[in-house]
This record gives structure tokens, sequence and C-alpha cells, in this order.
């Protein structure tokens, strides 16, 4: 039976087979998928600003009393423009409008309105240009916290906060099963979630929103753990191909260079795990700061399973990647007589044809590639080892998918002697330095190895955080590195500018959602976007050279080709959104600028930072933020004082909470709107951690297979989020 919860949207009052369509765009087709469509952010209209004490680029909310009539006027291309003046007690603005000639039947002289936007000065003169507006009224009592939604054409703020409003108006949240059980909320705490829904979306104040952040927070954190430990049980009853332990000195005198500490313990980790009888498969995670040596780790990884007459797949998260790990493991495994293969969805058809019969038969030892190992297609005669890079970008089901496209069988170590299949050993490597007692409640279904020293002579980033005064400055110096032979990155952190609704694009970065306090970081800053950026680059400051885009919204071979251009040379700045944070490897980067640095947290400023000094050049990280508030500016003297990643993600998890570190999955986001994992950023109550893993633990161990009533809804999406059928997690 389907439940009322899933009706679809186009039934909800206000919304109909037209704006359905829509909504369909933003992942909403039924009524539970548009109550859990959460907002992004939240406008604090509650903190009334004065016009006088606002500088240009101000946003905020504004008590303003209509001074004059509005009037309408014709502009060039069949336009229109209605503008009014009001005031408050420090002094007077102008109230513009385009093609909203309606507006005038609105404001009356005399009467008081709350306005929202951006204040401009246009000849020294306050205006505000196209404005949200509510109308004061005896016994109303207006919201101090209006929430902003992400949207798509065609939708606006009001109506998204109409059909919500309706579609709990109709009830329908008493039809959506809790996940969390009750005899859990009450042990923790825990606001029910009806309770929480309606927080999210029509909070009072910012303790509504906080409360409800720590109910999503804990039960975000709850159904992960509950499914890595289905997926940890499920893992040990798995059983490995028997391995032996090889003698490295072919493989290490190839390298050419001596490892660390950490490589060798790690190295020797990954060995003890592979090799040995009747073992379950290695399932381990790789962390280290970025140049800390993983690649050779798992080279080693790889050479053992070869050496042993194995296979080994590694997988990336995107084409650029993998051909970069092809470019790297290539040479080195030539040298060995290890065959390597690259594998990705722009493989013609013939080719592929090749690989997959070379796979089968054995021929090929190492295949690298995307996605594209996953496909039904691809068969090998021996995979004895899976290797998946960025675990952020790959659930649990996808790398054990890769994982049981081994078709080798041996006998179980048990009286019946039953034969089963074997499973590949994986080995998951990350660049994002993770705290160990974080990462040990996050990867409960993986060991972890930890690479926390850099090998020697890799030249430290130097960090500097300047404002926007400094820009001039910084443009000589982008030009001085062009002249040296060096590329550039500059990292905006929205796509178009704020006049275009770019807080409505899917990468804003935004103030946290239920961190209102926290506004200050923003206040008084204007958002620099991609767009804007290359245009003003390319046709002001450096029209001689070559300038490349690249943002989410571009289509897959876009995004390749302009990577393509970059990493060869033939772009000299890249402008780009956190779209370059994961795995970019141009050793020619020298400089990394990153605007508005105080809308990102410390490990994606560390992440992005890393992306330069990947070569023998000295390079640069510049930090550009005109925040005045004291969180950023300490956020900025941690990236100056350190180049450590662990100890810089420490300090992020102290200030923000988990939220970065925390495994992202496409299940759970398409079901719970735009909350991720970065639900929890911002969010930084240790306990809850605890709570969450102790609930998990709890529930396991009285409910192994999540079969009793109350924990079916937890199964459920558990199911969803690890995308996958619940007899393959038992």
């Amino acid at each position: 039976m389907v439940s009322r919860a899933d009706t679809p949207i186009r039934y909800v009052p206000g919304i109909g087979a037209v704006r359905a369509k829509l909504l369909e765009k933003l992942g909403i087709t039924t009524v539970r998928e548009l109550l859990y469509h959460f907002p992004r952010g939240y406008q604090d209209r509650g903190n009334i600003l004065s016009i006088s004490e606002c500088s240009d680029g101000t946003v905020g909310a504004f008590r303003l009393t209509v001074a004059t009539a509005p009037r309408t006027a014709k502009i060039p291309g069949n336009r229109s423009v209605t503008k009014f003046t009001a005031f408050d007690e420090s002094g007077t603005c102008t109230i513009v409008f385009f093609n909203q000639p309606y507006v005038k039947d609105i404001f009356e002289v005399g009467a008081e309105f709350r306005f929202w936007g951006k204040l401009s000065y246009v000849s020294k003169r306050p205006e505000l240009i196209s404005p949200m507006f509510e109308p004061y009224a005896p016994g109303i009592q207006l919201p101090k916290l209006v929430p902003v939604y992400p949207l798509t054409s065609g939708i606006s703020q009001k109506m998204m906060m109409s059909f919500i409003r309706s579609a709990i108006k109709g009830n329908y949240l008493s039809y959506i099963d809790d996940i969390v059980p009750e005899q859990i909320q009450r042990k923790y705490d825990l606001l029910p979630l009806c309770e929480a829904i309606k927080a999210v979306h029509f909070p009072e104040t910012a303790e509504d929103t906080a409360d409800a952040l720590r109910r999503f927070s804990f039960e975000r954190i709850y159904i992960f753990l509950l499914g890595s430990g289905l997926s940890k049980t499920y893992i040990d009853n798995r059983i490995s191909f028997p391995m032996s332990k090889i003698d490295y000195k072919p493989f290490l005198d190839c390298i050419g260079f001596e490892l660390t500490g950490a490589q060798k313990r790690a190295i020797s980790e990954i060995e003890d795990d592979m090799c040995g009888t009747h073992k379950p498969p290695m399932s381990r995670i790789l962390t280290g700061d970025v140049g800390s040596g993983k690649t050779v780790c798992a080279a080693a990884a790889i050479y053992t399973a070869v050496k042993n007459n194995m296979q080994a797949a590694l997988m990336a998260p995107t084409e650029i990647l993998a051909r970069q790990h092809y470019d790297e493991l290539k040479p080195l495994f030539e040298k060995i007589g290890i065959k390597t293969a690259l594998l990705t969805g722009s493989v013609r058809k013939a080719e592929r044809v090749r690989i997959n019969g070379e796979l089968a038969c054995g021929a090929i030892d190492l295949i690298i590639g995307t996605h594209a190992l996953i496909s039904p297609d691809i068969r090998f005669k021996k995979l004895g080892l899976v290797i998946t890079d960025e675990q952020h970008r790959f659930g649990v089901m996808q790398r054990t998918a890769l994982a049981e496209k081994s078709d080798i069988k041996i006998m179980n170590n048990s009286a019946d002697q039953e034969e089963r299949k074997a499973a590949a050993h994986i080995l998951v490597m990350s660049a994002t330095p993770i705290p160990r007692t974080l990462a040990f409640t996050l990867y409960g279904d993986l060991a972890i190895s930890s690479l926390d020293e850099l090998p020697p002579g890799r030249q430290k980033i130097d960090t500097f955080a300047v404002d926007s005064s400094y820009l001039p400055r910084v443009y000589n110096f982008i030009r001085k590195n062009i002249d040296m032979g060096y590329q550039v990155y500059i990292v905006c952190p929205s796509i178009e500018s704020e006049d275009e609704n770019e807080s409505e694009s899917e990468e804003f970065v935004p103030l946290n959602i239920f961190d209102i306090e926290k506004a200050e970081d923003h206040k008084n800053t204007k958002l620099k976007s991609v767009a804007d950026t290359y245009g003003f680059l390319s046709k002001e400051i450096f029209p001689d050279i070559h300038i490349g885009m690249l943002h989410g919204k571009m289509n897959p071979k876009e995004k390749e080709s302009v990577m393509t251009d970059f990493s060869s040379g033939k772009i000299k700045i890249l402008v780009s959104t956190t779209v370059i944070e994961v795995g970019i490897n141009v050793p020619n980067a020298s400089l990394m600028i990153i605007e508005n640095a105080e809308r990102f947290g410390l490990a994606q400023l560390h992440q992005l930072r890393g992306r330069v000094g990947r070569g023998r050049i000295k390079s640069f990280c510049i930090l550009i933020s005109d925040s005045k508030s004291d969180g950023a500016k300490r956020r900025m003297e941690i990236m100056k004082n350190s180049n450590n990643g662990y100890e810089i993600a420490q300090r992020d998890l102290e200030i923000r909470g988990p939220g970065d570190f925390f495994p992202r999955s496409s299940g759970f986001a398409r079901q719970h709107g735009s909350f991720d994992s970065d639900l929890l950023t911002g969010f930084s109550d240790g306990n809850l951690l605890k709570s969450a893993s102790d609930a998990a633990k709890q529930t396991l161990l009285s409910d192994p297979k999540l079969e009793l009533p109350q924990n079916l809804p937890a199964c459920r999406e558990v199911i969803k989020l690890f995308n996958t059928e619940v007899n393959t997690i038992h």
C-alpha cells in the first residue's frame, strides 16, 4: 500500500501539473520529498539595520516607511522601472523595482514595510533594488528567520514556502515514518520527526533550528553507522583468496626513493591484511595529507596482488583523476612486467571490447578507470584487489560491487568443505586527513592506516590572508608567476553573481543553515562568482593571457576539456568553483587564490591549497576575505600558521563539526533534499557523534538484521542510503 506521504506532488493545493514538472528538476516528486526539501540558509530578518550605518553592498533587513508615492516609467528594451522613497530614523533610501509596475498599488505613503535586500550606493545615495518586502500590520508578528531554499527556474522562495506550508496543513507529516525509534528519541532528548520538520521550515527562534539540527544530525549519523555496521558484518563473513608475502625489493628499486616511516607502516598493515589463508578480505582506508605518498602505498598493494597471480582495479571518481593515476603508474609497472590499462566512459566501443576481453582472460594485470569499471559487461579472470580513490565520492556498495566481480571460488574452511566465491581485497584512499577518533566512528567498516608524515624535501606552501584592497598587488603577483612559466588557480564560492540569484545555485557555499549567530562571517562581504571573475580578468586585467573557467554546471565533456587544457599548460589561469578540490594534479601550478575565503571551512581550504605545491617549484596560497568577524579571522590565522592537514582537520572538527569529513551519499541526499554531509557542518557537539554511535551499536546488538517493527523505517533508510538490497547488507 502506498503511503499518503508518497502522494504525487501535483495534488498538493497550489501546485498542480505545471509546477510539479518544475519541482521534478529539484528531485521533488512526492509530498515526502517536498517536506524533506530543507532550506540551505536563513535570512535573519529580525536584525533590523539602520540605513545610515550600512556601507555599499550590505545585505540585510530594513524597517522603512514609504515617503513618496511610487512612480513608474518606461525604459529602453520595452522595460519599466518603478521608484519611490522610504525612510527610517537615520535617513532615506530609494526603492527600485524593474518590470513590476503593480507594486505602485502596494506601497501607500505612510505605510511601513520590512524590506530585505542589498543596499547599494548610486551617486552617493542609498538604493534597494528589487528587495523582498512584507507589510507591518497590527497584531501580526513577522517571522525573524526566513528560510532560503534551493530553487529552479519558475519556482520562487515565496512559492516554495507556500507549497510546504500547504503540505504541513494537509496533515501529510503524520504519514511519514520516524526513522529514529521513540525510545532512542527519549534517551537522547531528540525532537520527534514532525516537530523537527516544522522547526526546520518555520522556526520561531534560532534555538528551534538548533534543536532541529541536533535531531537531523543524529539521524544522519545513526543511519550511516547502522549501514556501516551491517556492511562490516557482511564483509567479515566473506572469504578472500589466499595470498603469500612477497619480496618488495624489485618494486622499491623501481620507485627510486626512500619510503617514509608512515609509508612503510601502512604497506606492512596492508600486506598483513592481504596475506594469509581463510581470512576475510582486506577492508582498509588509507588517509593522509596532500603529498603524503598514498599512491606509492596503493602501488605496493597492487604489486602484492599481481605477484600472487591476481588482478587489481583502481577506481577514481573522475576521468581526469583516473588518467593521472594511469600516467603515473603505467611507467612504473612497465619496468617490472605489470600490464596496465585505462577504462573510462569516453573509451571507444572497440577499445572497450578489447580491454574487456584481456581482463577476462587475465592478460591485463591492473585496470585503472572510473565508475565504468562497475558496468555489468566488465569481467575479470582473477580480481584480487580493488582500490577506490577519494572515499567520499563512492558509497560502500559501489566499492563492494567492484570487489565482487571476482569469479574465483575456493573451499570454505568448514566441516562441510563448501565451495565459496572469494571476494577481492578493498583499499580506500582518502586525501582528507581525518582526526583518528572521528575516523573510527565514520569508517567502522574499515581498518585505518594513516600517513602522518610527508616525504622529505616537500616545500611548504606559503599562505597569506589579505582583504580585497590588496587585489592590485595580487594581480601583479599572478602575472609574475605566469611570466615565470607557471600556472594559477582562482577559486570563487559561486558560479554566477548574486544579482542572478546565485544563492540558489548548487555550488553556493552558504553560512551553515542553522548557525545564525555566525552571520557576522559574511556581513558586508560581497560574494565573488566564477562568471564575473572570469569576465573581469579576461577583459580588464589579463586580456593577453589564456584564462579558463570551470564549475559544476558544465557538462562532463566541457569540464574534461578545460582540465586537459590546464594540465597541458594551454590554460594559464583557471577560475573555478571547488570542483578542483579533489585529486587534480598539475605540478606546474604555483599559486592558489581563494576569494571569499571566510565562506569555506578549514578542511576545504586546506584541500584547495593542496592543489599547488605538487611539483618542485615554490608555491603560494592567498586567502582573500573582507570579513571582520573573529571567527573568520581565526580561521585565516590557522591557515597561515599551519600546513599540517591533521592539525587543521582537528581544528575544523572543533569549530565546524564533522560535516566536511562525512561521506556523501546520493541516496540520502535525494531523500533528504539539500541535506547531506553539509547537515553536520557547523554543529560541533562532540557528544552527539558518540550518542549516535552508541545508539547504532545498541540497535544492532538487539536487532542484528533490523527486523523488529520499530527498526523497519531505519532499515528502509539504510537501503536507500547504501543503494542496495537488504539481503546484500545482511
